[in-house]
């Protein structure tokens, strides 16, 4: 009778776990989507979480340099922003390797274009792909940093298959930098 007892507590519990679940918020959903690093200690960590690519299309090298002509990448960044120094870094020798330019934009732009996409503003660093010939289509790459291997396998995605590397998006690692936050102005009353 006791196995019959708890068998039902067991299947009670369980029955009734999702209905009392609360709904995860969009706001609770992004926290734990975004992790903010003010050391290159936490940078590490948080990268460390994240799988690398491996396998690689037996073109990709070719495809990479014969894009590079058409496709400029742009990031932002912002002072004292360890992950947009990290992911700067891996750009530049991307950039080098594959001959893709690569350049920073200011903060309003990447914000205003975080908000044509319609996605939240997280911190910096994010980065897009845009062909040379039309500033107003552009993909993003990467919001926070990554490995090189997942940078270039973005970079990839964005110039050679456009809609895939939208799709992709779900891969970024939202490791972005700690926001500075101004001292307030106001006095206490």
């Amino acid at each position: 009778m006791r196995a019959a007892g708890a068998i039902a507590l067991i299947m009670s519990t369980l029955l009734t776990a999702p209905a009392s679940a609360q709904p995860v918020t969009r706001e609770q959903a992004m926290r734990a989507a975004i992790h903010p690093v003010v050391s290159e200690a936490e940078l590490r960590e948080w990268l460390g979480r994240v799988p690398v690519t491996r396998d690689w299309p037996p073109d990709f090298a070719e495809t990479m340099k014969g894009h590079a002509p058409a496709y400029l990448v742009e990031m932002s960044t912002a002072p004292g922003c360890i992950p947009c120094a990290d992911l700067w870094t891996k750009l530049g020798g991307l950039g080098h390797r594959y001959g893709w330019q690569v350049r920073t934009i200011g903060s309003q732009e990447a914000m205003l274009r975080s908000g044509r996409l319609g996605l939240p503003w997280v911190g910096h660093p994010v980065a897009w792909v845009r062909p040379v010939s039309d500033p107003n289509r552009i993909i993003p790459v990467a919001i926070g940093t990554d490995h090189a291997p997942n940078v270039a396998r973005n970079l990839y995605l964005a110039g050679v298959k456009p809609s895939v590397g939208v799709r992709g998006m779900s891969k970024f690692t939202g490791i972005v930098g700690k926001p500075a936050h101004p001292p307030s102005n106001r006095r206490g009353n």
